[in-house]
């Protein structure tokens, strides 16, 4: 019903833009009435009201357009010419169209009694009965003596009914009042003292006075759908938004210098237009966003002659619909997703014959999925067909030459089925229209990569496969981490950032090793590779007993930058770079600090690439590759007073705190609000036979654990750390709830068995 409305809507504002124009052009016809132009143009008009109308079932809207439109067909045929009242009986239909938009808008549907089309739609019925002429009579008493005719609806009874003494007796005429047959006996019309008659041009039929006042609010009279909205320009919204990007630059140049000052005056008024600046740019930042819908409204379409070319049965969904995004986002990633939709045709789903003998349904599903996650745009494709074979992968890989054997016993599963987006690569086994030149996929990462997001595949063999797109929401003011390098600041792009990391003293020599060469972070068990960003630059960098990292991650690969300083925070406006660095993966635009200095933007995916940092990720995964099978991550908590606790890091879905006064009560169980839902608590030291000491903390410290439908709050004391370690499990300690003892970071640490914890509390999937 929703999507009905809007449809409704935007018929109605539409429609009264094009009456507008139309009392423009017929007034002009009348004085140019040769203009094929003009008379183009309304009938354009007229038929595009006609066919939509009888989309949405306005049947007296969709007759009274047709007799309108048939005769707009014989002015511009050349059989009929414009005269005087051709141009009245048009323009009293444009009228009575307007009334019946009203109508609409008011009642919901083109049934209003208050108005009456009967007398427009017989006056130009007149006319075409008489070529285009009224001989004998003037315009205005022709079209009255039409309104005083009396009209039999068209369900009216038969031409005959039967007296109650069985006389058979005429049926007295019905008047039209647009309404619906409802089968009940019809009363006998009285006399037609006063006859219907036409409003004068320009004022459109009104209905009748209704008692109950017109709908308000707050006093002020309710606009209609067509008074409540203004089509612009899409080049003044682009030059709207970058003169607010430049009153971000201001604001941000104004706020540094105040910060120094002490006046009170001074400083409030930089708050205010700090405050004004940000809600402005976000209202303005609205104005271009667009409904992914849009984009999707072309899919059914091509995924039918898709499926009918090559031999196929889909199902589609789309979910997500009115999920928005930049207009300059969405068209960037129009083609890509375009091409995703029909690889997935191509690739994924099977011929109905083939998925009958997996024991699949012969229709195949595939599903477009749209939400809105961590301040970007994510987007999935995903299919139920056969997967992707990391085996098939590989073959082909090596008989086209895209990797060396050596290069594919350090992958794992994921770098292998990452090769589909290499330049040249292609698992058809021969070309066609739709696929098989190895052109595409390599294009659609490069293409998301451009506009600062990224593509992530998964897929199982025989199940199907899912491509996960994120992107942000929009490339004209973005939240990035300012850092320092020599006596340069650049910006690296929040969407990329992960965490800080900062290592001095005795770890400096621990953690930061050198394997073949190139320096690596042992970060948590993982080795993570380091990019000096001052040698990235072509500088040679300071020598410290500190290291700042800044860990980020493009795509599946994760790298730290070594950096000089960080700043902090800002939304920066993205400028272009010139021609001159343009030819330099590493930046990805330009933008101007608060002090009026320009700063180069980092581009992640195109560092990783210029330093080889996903080769020596490879090597990575092969060296640590035999001991990460054994390896566990645990989130490593402290219960009761300085006891140690662990849990399954897969198991953990987010660490939040709570103020202790939002904990309520809910029968026997604690509960707080939580994106809109409630989320049931359980205090882990009670549960695993200890005393709890949380309720000493000011905040609540709960560890999120999502079951199959919902999710459920486990109250701990504090978390200590993150660790990846082999576990040796001992059964001391071992009961209900805690599956046994380890140690963990040199300290005896109980398991802890979270189904068990969950179930005991009575709160489960």
């Amino acid at each position: 019903m929703d999507d009905d409305a809007e449809i409704i809507a935007e018929f109605l504002v539409e429609s009264h833009e094009n009456l507008d124009q139309l009392d423009r052009d017929l007034v002009e016809l009348e004085q140019h009435p040769g203009s094929r132009e003009l008379l183009s143009s309304i009938f354009r008009t007229i038929h595009t009201i006609k066919g939509t109308s009888g989309f949405l079932a306005f049947g007296r809207l969709e007759k009274l357009t047709h007799v309108g439109e048939t005769l707009l067909s014989k002015l511009r045929d050349g059989e009929y010419v414009m005269n005087d009242a051709i141009a009245e009986a048009l323009l009293r239909m444009v009228d009575t169209v307007r009334a019946l938009l009203d109508g609409i808008e008011r009642v919901g549907n083109d049934k209003d009694p208050a108005v009456n089309v009967v007398p427009v739609q017989e006056a130009i019925e007149l006319l075409l009965g008489n070529g285009g002429q009224l001989p004998g009579q003037p315009v205005a008493a022709a079209v009255e003596a039409a309104a005083q005719e009396p009209v039999v609806s068209e369900t009216a009874v038969d031409a005959s009914t039967t007296d109650p003494d069985g006389t058979p007796t005429a049926a007295a005429p019905v008047a039209d009042t647009g309404q619906p047959d409802t089968g009940q006996p019809i009363a006998e019309a009285p006399a037609a003292e006063e006859p219907v008659l036409m409003p004068e041009h320009g004022a459109a039929p009104q209905p009748e006075q209704s008692a109950e006042p017109t709908e308000q609010w707050d006093g002020v009279e309710r606009r209609s759908v067509a008074d409540s909205s203004v089509r612009v320009d899409v080049e003044l919204l682009d030059n709207l938004v970058q003169l607010v990007g430049e009153l971000v630059l201001t604001r941000n140049q104004i706020l540094q210098r105040t910060e120094s000052q002490s006046d009170p005056e001074l400083i409030r008024a930089s708050q205010r237009l700090d405050l004004v600046a940000s809600e402005l740019q976000e209202s303005v930042m609205k104005t271009r966003m667009q409904p992914i819908g849009q984009v999707w409204s072309k899919m059914p379409r091509i995924v039918r002659d898709l499926a009918r070319q090559l031999g196929r049965e889909v199902d589609l969904s789309m979910d997500g619909h009115d999920t928005e995004m930049d207009r300059s986002v969405l068209e960037a990633v129009k083609d890509p997703l375009t091409h995703m939709v029909r690889n997935s045709m191509d690739h994924g789903i099977e011929t109905p014959a083939d998925r009958v003998k997996a024991g699949k349904a012969r229709s195949g599903k595939l599903t477009l999925r749209a939400f809105h996650e961590s301040g970007q745009v994510v987007v999935e494709i995903a299919d139920d067909g056969k997967g992707i074979d990391p085996e098939r992968i590989a073959a082909v890989a090596l008989e086209r030459g895209v990797i060396t054997r050596e290069q594919l016993a350090r992958m794992d599963t994921k770098a292998v089925l990452n090769l589909i987006f290499r330049p040249g690569f292609s698992t058809a086994e021969k070309v066609t229209n739709v696929s098989g030149r190895g052109v595409g996929m390599d294009v659609v990462r490069s293409n998301i990569e451009r506009i600062g997001g990224s593509v992530d595949l998964t897929s199982e063999v025989g199940k199907g496969s899912t491509f996960r797109i994120r992107i942000p929401l929009t490339l004209a003011i973005i939240p990035a981490l300012v850092v320092g390098e020599g006596e340069e600041r650049y910006a690296i792009p929040q969407a990329n950032l992960v965490e800080l990391v900062r290592i001095e003293g005795d770890d400096l020599d621990r953690q930061v090793e050198d394997l073949a060469g190139s320096p690596v972070l042992r970060l948590r068990g993982r080795l993570l590779p380091l990019v000096n960003l001052a040698e990235a630059l072509g500088t040679e960098p300071e020598q410290r007993d500190h290291l700042t990292v800044v860990v980020v991650q493009a795509d599946d690969v994760r790298f730290g930058l070594c950096v000089n300083e960080v700043h902090d925070t800002q939304e920066i406006v993205v400028k272009p770079i010139g021609r001159q660095l343009k030819g330099l993966s590493m930046y990805a635009g330009a933008t101007i600090m608060g002090d009026g200095r320009v700063a180069l933007i980092l581009d992640v995916p195109g560092m990783a690439h210029d330093q080889g940092v996903d080769a020596v990720e490879q090597d990575l995964l092969a060296t640590s590759a035999a001991g990460d099978e054994d390896r566990t991550a645990l989130l490593v908590l402290e219960v009761a007073d300085g006891r140690r606790a662990a849990l399954p890091l897969a198991a953990v879905a987010r660490l939040e705190e709570f103020p202790r006064d939002r904990v309520e009560r809910t029968g026997g169980n604690e509960v707080v609000q939580y994106r809109d839902g409630l989320l049931p608590l359980v205090r882990l030291a009670p549960a695993i036979g200890l005393m709890d000491t949380s309720d000493r903390n000011e905040q609540v410290s709960v560890v999120v654990h999502e079951l199959a439908d919902r999710s459920v709050g486990i109250v701990i004391d504090r978390v200590l750390d993150v660790v990846e370690t082999a576990v040796v499990l001992s059964d001391v300690g071992r009961r209900y709830g805690v599956t046994g003892s380890a140690v963990v970071q040199e300290h005896v640490t109980d398991l802890v068995d979270l189904e068990a914890v969950v179930a005991r509390t009575g709160v489960s999937a």
